[in-house]
């Protein structure tokens, strides 16, 4: 059974910065791509962040791109998510997922198996 737990996040006022981390555990399992999603309430999920397994790929939503930066610890099977200048609309659940076949980065949520439960994060104005 792969779990994958989400900490660190919170309320953040805009502008401010906020650190999310993820730890994946598992008999035997080696998580491959990594990334992080988000779903603000009314909509659909949406890719934030990826990363590859060796590290060296990595993939940013638009909307985030210069603003946020995913990492990663193969050594602990953990990633982080370094949020900084945040702004309401960043508000959202944020899940963690990681992939069982594809190596590099990807934003496309069906290449992930195995997701966490979900992290609240609030920005406000």
């Amino acid at each position: 059974q792969v779990q994958l737990v989400e900490s660190g996040g919170g309320l953040v006022q805009a502008g401010g910065s906020l650190r999310l981390s993820c730890a994946a555990s598992g008999r035997s399992f080696t998580p491959l791509a990594m990334g992080w999603f988000r779903q603000a309430p009314g909509k659909e999920r949406e890719p934030v962040a990826a990363i590859s397994w060796h590290g060296s790929n990595t993939y940013y939503a638009d909307s985030v791109k210069g603003r946020f930066t995913i990492s990663r610890d193969n050594a602990k099977n953990t990633v982080v998510l370094q949020m900084n200048s945040a702004k309401p609309e960043d508000t959202a659940v944020y899940y963690c997922a990681t992939s069982k076949t594809t190596i590099n980065a990807s934003g496309s949520s069906r290449n992930y198996a195995y997701w966490g439960q979900g992290i609240q994060v609030t920005v406000s104005s």
